[in-house]
């Protein structure tokens, strides 16, 4: 896989990275647009970056009323759980940050999960139908088995061709899941993995460097028509 790799010395100094990265970004975005779609992930780097980007200098340099906000996935726990990812962004994002309500697109889990997920599709078409992309970005995390989203080795979704968005029953979690697909995500103008930590690096390298295997690794179906980054820190990379 080519991989635009930028490498960070430790987790903390990563989250700063990404952020200083998204800052320019952003505004390179709303130079020629007036929205900024953004989808969050859940997970501990992306909730030191939220933290980041809650506080000063990051947050009077970002345009929080462009900001339209979406989730990569969810658990189908209620949003008072700790284990949500919408609850997560709010508690260290969302709640501190002047992005009108509105243009917050969260995983609904208080309706059946296909329900749930027919609906998130009919926003997101709603949206990016017509458009040369989908998502100016869209943030992912790798799990220490190579999952990406809630694309879990082994699974048939890993290869999803047409649908945006898909629900199913995660039997090793006992919970069903939420998850956007590969088609809406590699329509993305750019897509970020940040990844961070010892446990990552196998699969890590595998993803980057090995034989193309999704089912095994599904981050790798991951290839957006935009730009694909990497933000790892040296323990991912095995060093």
């Amino acid at each position: 896989m080519s991989a635009n790799l930028k490498i960070s010395p430790n987790a903390t100094q990563l989250a700063r990275d990404v952020a200083d990265w998204l800052v320019h970004y952003e505004q390179e975005v709303l130079k020629q647009q007036d929205r900024f779609c953004i989808a969050l992930s859940g997970g501990s780097t992306p909730k030191a970056l939220h933290q980041l980007l809650a506080g000063s200098p990051y947050r009077e340099q970002l345009s929080w009323d462009k900001w339209h906000v979406f989730w990569g996935d969810e658990r189908c726990v209620l949003p008072t759980d700790e284990r949500n990812n919408a609850r997560m962004a709010y508690d260290t994002l969302l709640d501190h940050v002047p992005i009108p309500a509105d243009q917050i697109h969260v995983m609904r889990t208080d309706m059946l999960p296909k329900k749930s997920m027919e609906a998130y599709a009919k926003t997101l078409h709603q949206y990016f139908d017509g458009q040369p992309h989908t998502f100016d970005l869209v943030l992912l995390g790798m799990g220490d088995d190579g999952h990406t989203l809630s694309l879990f080795p082994g699974r048939d979704w890993i290869h999803e061709q047409k649908a945006w968005t898909r629900s199913y029953f995660l039997y090793e979690q006992e919970m069903n899941r939420l998850t956007l697909t590969a088609p809406v995500v590699n329509q993305a103008a750019a897509v970020a993995f940040l990844v961070a930590g010892e446990k990552k690096a196998t699969a890590l390298h595998e993803v980057l460097y090995g034989d193309y295997q999704p089912d095994k690794y599904p981050s790798q179906v991951i290839k957006p028509k935009g730009e694909l980054l990497w933000f790892v820190d040296e323990a991912a990379l095995g060093g």
